[in-house]
């Protein structure tokens, strides 16, 4: 899974992706309810989470002011995403929004590049990208993302992946 970047109040202060916020509520509850995590909620690195065949990684490794990375820092950051994504050899990377997305679409080299939206799949070679809207407050709050869709994204990414 490819998120934008770590949360200033997140992810950021305690040490690992999605861990602490709002986002990361809504996130690892709805990994709890497809099974892919221990528990549903994260608020610390070392509260007893356990993923099982998901792997969190940022686009952006700090956390950028407004959430919006410069063309510097998302170019400078894009390496180690690209490392991990070697490393890891995944079938399918789900990413959380737009900016994610386009990230994957970088990392994998593919042009043109892909329109994203939510539950849109596009296959390159062996890696499935499939697309969600990111889990922030403007999105669930106001009914852009509900817990069914996100639900559906990652049963789809294990049906994908087996």
């Amino acid at each position: 899974m490819l998120g934008l970047a770590p949360a200033a109040h997140g992810g950021n202060r305690t040490g690992r992706v999605f861990t602490g916020d709002r986002s990361g509520d809504w996130l690892f509850s709805s990994l709890y309810r497809t099974g892919f995590a221990n528990q549903p909620t994260s608020v610390t690195a070392d509260d007893g989470l356990e993923l099982k065949d998901l792997f969190v990684a940022a686009a952006v490794r700090c956390a950028p002011p407004a959430n919006k990375p410069l063309p510097s820092e998302r170019d400078n950051c894009l390496p180690y995403a690209a490392a991990e994504i070697r490393l890891l050899r995944p079938r399918v990377i789900v990413c959380l929004g737009s900016f994610a997305w386009d990230a994957a679409a970088r990392l994998l080299q593919i042009r043109p590049k892909p329109r994203f939206g939510h539950a849109v799949e596009y296959t390159a070679d062996t890696i499935t990208l499939l697309g969600s809207y990111h889990p922030s407050q403007q999105n669930t709050f106001t009914g852009k993302l509900t817990e069914p869709m996100m639900d559906a994204v990652f049963i789809r990414a294990r049906e994908l992946a087996e």
